[in-house]
């Protein structure tokens, strides 16, 4: 434990800016891990199946129920889309846009923020260095021959350790970052992919009913 403060208070003030990336970071990562992976958790082709069985039988409230039983994405955007079923096919396929259009972003939200911590730690961590070592050929420019070596080497120790911790920062924030990328992509392709699915078989059931003829859809573009 000794060691570790000693490593951190040789930094100087660099290493409590890297720290306070990190913990920013930190939050940012369990803000989004919840959102995510937890929030969004729907198993969505058993939802998209109830939802059509419904539909089949004519029951469009019931899955409208459905749908406002979660706060997930997914079936927020259905539930949007259902609720203007009895109005026809432009309406819903209009309000399944807006709806996603205001809660799609909401799970982008944030995650390039680590991104930019990886890069910003690791860049802070190398001005440290820098410094330190500036610091250190100063110190040692008045000093006798013989201390020189000494001098010059455990300032180089010294000043390499914000690099360390800038690094120690940057690789975990630059890999959660990929990470969460990866699955909102997949989470937001997987709702444009069922809430499309629940738009065709709409169409399908309005159509065979002659209610109206859907525009083209835009959801797959």
């Amino acid at each position: 434990m000794d060691t570790i403060v000693s490593f951190f208070q040789q930094g100087g003030i660099f290493m409590y800016l890297i720290l306070a990336m990190g913990l920013f970071g930190l939050t940012i990562t369990i803000e989004r891990i919840i959102v995510i992976m937890i929030k969004n958790k729907v198993d969505s082709l058993s939802l998209v199946n109830q939802v059509v069985n419904h539909i089949k039988e004519g029951n469009i409230d019931s899955a409208k129920m459905l749908c406002d039983q979660s706060k997930a994405a997914l079936p927020q955007i259905i539930s949007a889309g259902l609720a203007q079923s009895t109005e026809g096919l432009v309406e819903v396929q209009d309000a399944i846009e807006l709806k996603a259009m205001s809660v799609i972003p909401r799970l982008e939200k944030r995650t390039g923020y680590l991104s930019m911590i990886a890069n910003v730690a690791t860049l802070v961590g190398l001005l440290g260095t820098i410094w330190g070592l500036i610091t250190s050929f100063q110190a040692v420019a008045h000093a006798d021959a013989a201390q020189k070596a000494t001098l010059l080497s455990s300032g180089i120790s010294l000043a390499l350790n914000t690099t360390a911790f800038g690094l120690i920062v940057a690789i975990p924030c630059m890999l959660v970052f990929t990470f969460l990328y990866e699955r909102t992509n997949e989470l937001i392709d997987d709702i444009n992919e069922n809430t499309a699915r629940v738009y065709q078989f709409l169409a399908r059931t309005f159509k065979s009913k002659n209610i109206n003829e859907p525009k083209e859809s835009t959801w797959e573009k």
